[in-house]
């Protein structure tokens, strides 16, 4: 694909991502890495992420990056006087300006110095109370006349009923949704001018492989992935350990597979490590589980890829499964993984099983048997539609080079 040429460019900052809540989210990593290679295939500038942990991301090295300026958002003492004059104001609906300026304060004028500032965050209209925050942005960047893109996105339909969300939605000059669901609710609200449909950039992410142990051979592996997130969205009675549990005592009885627990989010709050170690321990006896430690989104990817089917709670995890031809199912939660889901398969019925549908310990495991029975057929798929799939999130590039 040709790069575009801009002579006479100083290379000052130009585009700013932020909404990253640090790399220990290896999906949050994956969006990163992948923003800037499919911005960077049109054209090459400076870009800047704004971070909320920038020892994460040196953590795994997205400081090597060339022409990537890493700065950390402020943060704000609990009961500092700035902090409790801040929450007033969010109480009263008054100085959000002010508490997103604060965010930035260390280093406004890097951030300011930039053209476009993309939300990165592309899930986060999903999450309950975040849409607030994110309009803050939203305003605070409209504001000082720098033009926003929100990138990637999943957006739940009902949030779309609500007028402040309508007006928010106005005030990107682009909008790239990553799944049809999205799409089509913003076109029925009205949003079509600013948006776009483009497959998630982590769909671009190369793989990094490295070696497994000699008992654990490529293609007989089933990738499994947890997190605590999935779990504390279930009906209770620790139901979504139990069908994690049922399904590789079921996979060791009655398969000659191996079984690759792998993490894809190791924050202390929020660590895919701590149910997958709990399931370890219950089979390492066997021989036939191997718990993945952590690594970086490429290596994990490199691992993923080498399954011979994945079931995945993380929506990174599962796009890693889809994007290297593996035949997936996603324990999922949202709008997100269906219509990911939809896109690829024309139905996410039997490639989706919502995480609050889990009723028996043996559901979870009726899925994949269902996997099983259609996996050359799956596969197939995969590989014929991926090469076209993956282009597509390469093209989304070039709608944000529009706006320089």
């Amino acid at each position: 694909m040709k790069k575009l040429t801009d002579e006479g460019d100083n290379m000052l900052n130009k585009i700013l991502l932020y909404t990253h809540g640090g790399s220990q989210n290896h999906g949050c990593e994956a969006i990163v890495r992948s923003t800037l290679q499919v911005l960077k295939n049109y054209k090459e500038f400076n870009i800047t992420l704004s971070t909320k942990s920038k020892k994460e991301d040196e953590q795994y090295g997205l400081d090597k990056i060339n022409g990537l300026i890493i700065v950390e958002e402020d943060k704000q003492k609990k009961f500092s006087f700035r902090n409790i004059i801040r929450k007033c104001n969010q109480i009263l609906g008054t100085g959000n300006d002010d508490a997103i300026f604060l965010k930035f304060r260390s280093n406004v004028n890097t951030v300011l110095a930039n053209k476009i500032a993309m939300s990165i965050g592309g899930d986060n209209y999903c999450y309950n109370g975040y849409e607030k925050s994110l309009s803050m942005y939203n305003c605070f960047f409209n504001n000082r006349n720098i033009k926003t893109v929100l990138w990637g996105c999943s957006i739940e339909p009902c949030l779309l009923e609500r007028k402040e969300i309508i007006e928010d939605m106005k005030r990107y000059s682009l909008i790239t949704t990553r799944e049809s669901i999205t799409y089509e609710a913003l076109m029925a609200a009205g949003i079509s001018t600013n948006t776009k449909l483009y497959p998630d950039p982590a769909f671009t992410l190369p793989k990094v492989e490295i070696n497994l142990p000699e008992d654990f051979l490529e293609g007989k592996i089933i990738g499994i992935n947890v997190s605590p997130l999935v779990q504390s969205l279930d009906k209770g009675n620790d139901i979504t350990y139990k069908n994690y549990n049922y399904l590789i005592k079921y996979i060791i009885s009655n398969t000659e597979n191996n079984v690759a627990l792998i993490p894809h989010v190791v924050w202390n709050e929020n660590n895919d490590l701590e149910p997958l170690t709990q399931l370890f321990k219950e089979f390492k006896d066997t021989g036939r589980v191997l718990l993945i430690q952590d690594y970086n989104c490429m290596e994990l990817k490199g691992f993923i890829s080498r399954c011979r089917m994945f079931i995945g709670a993380r929506t990174h995890a599962t796009i890693a499964a889809y994007s290297t031809c593996v035949p997936t199912l996603v324990v999922g939660y949202s709008v997100k993984a269906k219509g990911i889901a939809k896109d690829i398969f024309g139905s996410y019925e039997n490639y989706v099983f919502p995480v609050q549908s889990l009723k028996n310990e043996d559901d979870l495991t009726k899925a994949f048997i269902w996997l099983c029975e259609h996996e050359h057929k799956i596969r197939k798929h995969l590989n014929n539609l991926m090469p076209e799939y993956i282009e597509k999130a390469w093209l989304a590039g070039a709608e944000v080079i529009k706006l320089l």
